[in-house]
């Protein structure tokens, strides 16, 4: 028997990962108040019109539409619908929709670990939820590439979120960083010297960043000061540059409290 499964949301994500389900032999449905669904897909008129038959439910809107998108659907829920949260939500959110479903529906918290354009379906998913593991018995011969992260809903996109700390911080540090070097003429050279940085990044350059920071916190304050200085200097809004020059000041302060 097909698995018949319901898109809310026929974006960018939501119409990539509805065309590879078609592909894999899944029967799809699906819903977007602003856009048709792709050819294949039964166009269904509203969230609980799409989920009234599906045996799996892929919420794929945005943080901001991710309750709304549940509570449309929430009437025509059958016990035992497996509901799968897609969006980028704060953990709480992700939570607040498993308690909000309740007997209703099974809710999974699922994290797209990686830009779904050009990869659809194949996009590393982790999910996390009591439903997690049925989640990925699902999708799995489908074609997709699911990890069950263990814990309740949440747990799933807390490390997603985790780690955008770090990889949209570097990519606004990378774009600060060039816009000032532009500006006083050496783009290419640190172009240059930022990807030999990074390619020869590893656990040791880790450990080392960190013990660094916490033993010259200090000494780098006074530095990031001089550099917010220099791109102020050249007309360049030096955002990265203060927060990490205030983050460095509160780990100085925080160690002379306790000396």
């Amino acid at each position: 028997m097909r698995t018949r499964v319901a898109l809310l949301g026929l974006g960018e994500a939501g119409a990539e990962i509805a065309r590879d389900l078609l592909v894999a032999g899944a029967d799809v449905r699906g819903y977007d108040p602003a856009l048709a669904p792709p050819p294949g897909v039964a166009a269904r008129r509203d969230e609980a019109d799409a989920v009234r038959d599906a045996d799996l439910v892929l919420s794929a809107n945005s943080s901001h539409a991710a309750r709304g998108a549940l509570l449309a659907a929430l009437p025509a829920l059958r016990p035992g619908t497996l509901f799968a949260d897609l969006n980028t939500a704060s953990p709480a959110l992700k939570a607040s929709l498993a308690e909000l479903a309740g007997p209703a529906a099974d809710v999974v918290d699922v994290a797209l670990m990686s830009p779904v354009p050009g990869k659809g379906l194949r996009t590393p998913m982790l999910v996390s939820g009591d439903a997690a593991e049925r989640y990925a018995a699902l999708l799995r011969p489908l074609g997709a590439h699911v990890t069950v992260q263990p814990g309740p809903a949440g747990a799933a996109i807390s490390r997603k979120l985790l780690r955008s700390v770090f990889y949209k911080g570097l990519a606004a540090a990378v774009l600060e960083a060039l816009a000032g070097a532009e500006a006083a003429g050496c783009e290419d050279w640190l172009r240059a010297d930022i990807a030999a940085e990074l390619t020869g990044f590893d656990a040791g350059t880790l450990d080392r960043l960190v013990d660094g920071t916490r033993r010259h916190a200090r000494r780098r304050a006074d530095e990031m000061t001089a550099a917010a200085q220099q791109l102020h200097e050249l007309g360049v809004p030096a955002r990265v540059a203060l927060a990490a020059r205030d983050g460095l000041v509160e780990l100085r302060e925080r160690q002379e409290a306790r000396r």
